[in-house]
């Protein structure tokens, strides 16, 4: 499943920069994830960094994009041919 940011966000930036595949970006009225780059940190880190990052507790999971890890796994191999994931 990838991650969302609800309208509680507060523009301040904190997790884009922590994205690693940069999936956020700055929208009309506050940041937004991209779905299709979105892994939740699969492969890269255990946890999502963005969450980690968000002061404002706005960054959730997507109802509209539901995937289990596998599937996550399978966007980042995709991304990142012949990279191994580390987490």
């Amino acid at each position: 499943m990838a991650l969302h940011i609800t309208d509680e966000c507060s523009s301040c930036g904190a997790c884009e920069p922590e994205c690693p595949n940069g999936a956020i970006s700055e929208g009309e009225d506050h940041y937004q994830i991209n779905p299709d780059q979105c892994t939740e940190c699969v492969g890269h880190h255990a946890e999502p960094q963005c969450v980690a990052a968000c002061p404002t507790d706005s960054i959730e999971k997507d109802p509209a994009h539901q995937e289990d890890k596998a599937a996550l796994l399978a966007k980042f191999k995709k991304m990142y041919p012949g990279k191994e994931p580390v987490a």
